[in-house]
């Protein structure tokens, strides 16, 4: 304050006075004056209290936007840190943060930029196949540096199909075709490994993924329906099979058991190469599923949490064609059918799945994460479909468990809270999703229930609950035997707008579990 305006306001409160000099109109007559009564001393004031510091508003979350893809069946392969999938009808879609995606191409047309007149390089496949369209493909860069694109076509009502491979300098093509590889469905005569074709036990040969095991062998698995999955050793020089093996080593499936969509993926983690196989028909109505086995060697045995040898699952010939039941016990089944409730204070269309399936996936090295990426349809949306990925964990049995929600990177999050979850962070309430082990169109809704501070589980389920440390958590849910083993972290719930806990376990029965809390 300038000194001119403190003192005019000390004046305004009468706290500054002017001195003058004489006695009043200078007579010399002494004036008589009244003495002055004594001024009343004053009470101090009390001090004021303090305010409170307020507490800083938590940092509001920005809505994360997606920018989402048809593409059914996505095999993912990254180039240069941009992630592509390529799917069924040649279509195909880039993304450089797994959240928003662009479609690069679709449908097996002479425009798709993926080939020079794709009706034309492959002619032998679509002629063979009695086909106009493409099934699922797979691309890989090889030694060579070049891109190989393995396609298949299929007739779709029988298991007459064909299987070759394309190359390409750069991943978005123009590809040129090099080869068939394998071609089934050949009635009455001799396939791939001399005998006569029998759709019961020889393959369809169809949804190829082409992968390197960790001593950089290079290894193609494929098949659906008919006689199952198979896998052959390649030639990294060539992109073909090895000679001398027909259709390979025969993994999972048979009696034209609903199994397909096989991918490999090896676990530096863990140690195991992991099988995904999609069970059940990939339509609305068809009950698709994902479900996992894992062995110590690329070519298997590949086995359940039970024990069981994958090659022994398939279908009963005894019964009638398609027979899930008996294949419906096998297998780690990571997820299917699902709708999530809206809870108190979220917003928009209930989240859920229909016929999630066809997976690929892919470990980043360098942040040591793991991601599903999968196609799937929604509840009450007919057979629109789009393409979603999920982070995965391996829990402390080995098992891969995907999070309930889809991706979102962490450091979106307002605030940057943490990726450790503390014990105190895991208490309160809940949505629970229990995948169960069917193959059912039935959407399994979400219960709710409360994971106590004390350890007890109560609502919709009951049973304990225990935080191990280091992200894990074990439940021990009443009336099943078996632990579930999970992993905590927070994902995006697009709903509530907000990073919260969630929790995907998974116990020896091949069930899994996912939570997500609700509230504070």
């Amino acid at each position: 304050m300038k000194p001119g305006t403190l003192a005019a306001a000390l004046a305004a409160a009468g706290l500054l006075t002017l001195a003058a000099c004489g006695g009043g109109g200078g007579s010399d007559t002494p004036v008589a004056t009244a003495p002055s009564t004594p001024a009343t001393p004053t009470t101090p004031a009390t001090p004021a209290t303090p305010a409170t510091p307020a507490v800083p508003a938590a940092p509001a979350q920005a809505p994360v936007t997606f920018a989402n893809v048809s593409v059914h069946d996505p095999s993912v392969v990254r180039v240069d840190g941009t992630f592509y999938v390529f799917g069924s009808h040649l279509a195909a879609a880039k993304s450089t943060d797994l959240v928003n995606w662009t479609k690069i191409a679709d449908g097996a047309t002479a425009t798709n930029p993926l080939f020079a007149d794709v009706t034309k390089q492959l002619a032998e496949t679509f002629a063979w196949a009695q086909s106009s369209t493409l099934w699922a493909p797979d691309v890989i860069k090889l030694d060579d540096g070049r891109y190989y694109f393995y396609y298949n076509a299929c007739k779709g009502d029988s298991p007459r199909s064909a299987l070759g491979v394309a190359v390409a300098d750069r991943i978005e093509g123009p590809y040129v075709n090099k080869q068939v590889i394998l071609k089934s469905g050949m009635w009455g005569e001799a396939g791939a490994d001399g005998t006569i074709y029998d759709a019961v036990k020889h393959p369809n040969v169809v949804d190829p993924q082409v992968f390197r095991d960790k001593e950089n062998r290079l290894w193609m698995i494929y098949g659906s329906y008919s006689g199952g999955i198979f896998i052959l050793q390649m030639d990294p020089a060539t992109g073909l099979p090895l000679a001398g093996q027909g259709y390979g080593r025969h993994l999972l499936g048979g009696n034209h058991a609903r199994i397909e969509g096989a991918y490999v993926q090896y676990s530096p983690e863990s140690g195991y190469y992991y099988l995904f196989t999609s069970f059940g028909g990939l339509d609305a109505n068809g009950a698709y599923n994902v479900r996992v086995a894992r062995s110590r060697t690329p070519d298997g045995p590949y086995v359940d949490a039970k024990g069981t040898d994958m090659a022994t699952v398939k279908s009963d010939p005894a019964k009638p064609l398609f027979d899930d039941a008996s294949i419906a016990p096998h297998g780690q089944k990571l997820m299917g059918n699902h709708q999530f409730a809206l809870a108190a204070g979220e917003t928009g269309t209930a989240p859920g799945y229909v016929s999630p399936g066809h997976n690929s996936t892919y470990y980043d090295p360098a942040t040591k994460q793991y991601f599903i990426i999968f196609h799937t349809r929604f509840p009450g949306q007919g057979e629109l479909h789009e393409v979603r990925v999920h982070e995965m964990f391996i829990n402390e049995d080995g098992w891969p468990v995907a999070a309930p929600f889809r991706y979102v990177p962490l450091s979106r999050a307002a605030g940057t809270p943490s990726p450790v979850v503390a014990a105190a962070d895991v208490a309160g309430s809940y949505k629970l999703v229990n995948h169960g082990k069917d193959i059912s169109a039935t959407i399994k809704p979400s219960q709710a229930i409360t994971l106590a501070a004390d350890g007890r589980v109560a609502g919709a389920v009951t049973g304990t609950w225990t935080h191990k440390g280091a992200n894990r958590i074990a439940l021990a849910v009443d009336g099943t035997a078996a632990v579930y083993n999970g992993v905590l972290s927070r994902q995006y719930n697009t709903n509530a707008n907000a990073f919260t806990v969630t929790f995907s376990a998974q116990n020896a029965d091949g069930v899994s579990l996912w939570g997500a809390r609700v509230g504070n």
